[in-house]
């Protein structure tokens, strides 16, 4: 594990841009992003839209390491190049921003209040080709719709279970156990969810550490304890369907709590703009992303 990378996730200023969506969220970041469904025909051209679109994004002045820590992609941007250079190389060797990699299949069915994640048949082959491919972590989401106890046990458990799976490959794991921000009992849910949080942190082995990504919490700085953790890296915050301005700001409240957002990342930018344009939204949205975090 590379400790310079270690350290800058650990202790940096700034944030972790997500640039992970994936098969059936891509047609929707597409069409944010300007790329109407009748521009490709098949999933290759699909995936070849939106890595002209990431690329636009990773290879613009305003994504700059002052203000992003790391990225995290998908498996299909992990194969493709920048440059002439796999994409975790390009983001570690030309801007020094920490390479993640999304490595879930999905939720599964809602039951008891919660989705797991689906089944990873395949994962011990993915994080062997994320290692040779110079990835420094994963990520992987459930969500919790409900304050259901046994439910969200099982999520945590779930989550902890791949984590040391992927901690034994070399790979530090985000663990996202995103709480629904709709979810009529937010509140009550993320108590149970810190508690369960805990218990699994207290568990682990001494040497393993962990990133936790959880939604903006009801109460400011009730994930304080979690940040503190010994075996916590950091904890990053989902923006979760909160708006760019609203996100910042509830996120600004949370001290030590820093971003880890995608579409509020990518609010604004489109095809069409010219590469001034594009450059000077999307570092208008890197930097108010910043401020929140260093908060």
């Amino acid at each position: 594990m590379n400790k310079e990378q270690v350290e800058r996730i650990h202790t940096g200023a700034g944030f972790i841009a997500a640039l992970d969506q994936s098969g059936g969220s891509t047609p929707k970041a597409l069409l944010q992003y300007g790329v109407t469904e009748d521009r490709y025909s098949n999933d290759e051209e699909m995936f070849e839209q939106v890595h002209e679109m990431r690329t636009r994004i990773i290879t613009s002045s305003a994504f700059d390491s002052k203000y992003i820590l790391g990225a995290i992609l998908f498996e299909n941007t992990m194969d493709r190049t920048i440059d002439g250079q796999f994409t975790a190389d390009y983001l570690w060797e030309k801007k020094g921003i920490v390479p993640f990699l999304k490595v879930d299949k999905g939720l599964a069915d809602l039951e008891q209040g919660v989705q797991l994640m689906k089944p990873m048949p395949d994962l011990n082959d993915l994080l062997k080709r994320a290692v040779e491919k110079h990835i420094f972590g994963t990520k992987m989401r459930s969500v919790i719709k409900e304050a259901n106890a046994e439910g969200i046990r099982k999520v945590v458990e779930q989550q902890f279970e791949v984590g040391k799976q992927i901690w034994s490959m070399g790979l530090v794991p985000i663990i996202e156990p995103e709480v629904d921000i709709y979810s009529k009992d937010k509140q009550q849910s993320e108590q149970i969810l810190k508690d369960e949080l805990l218990k699994q942190l207290n568990a682990l082995g001494e040497d393993v550490r962990v990133m936790l990504k959880l939604s903006i919490p009801t109460v400011d700085d009730f994930y304080r304890e979690l940040i503190e953790d010994p075996h916590v890296l950091r904890v990053v915050a989902l923006s979760g369907g909160y708006d760019q301005d609203e996100a910042n700001e509830r996120l600004a409240r949370n001290h030590g709590l820093i971003a880890s957002f995608s579409r509020a990342l990518s609010v604004g930018l489109t095809a069409q703009q010219t590469a001034e344009e594009f450059d000077e939204t999307l570092s208008r949205s890197i930097h108010s992303i910043y401020e929140a975090s260093i908060s």
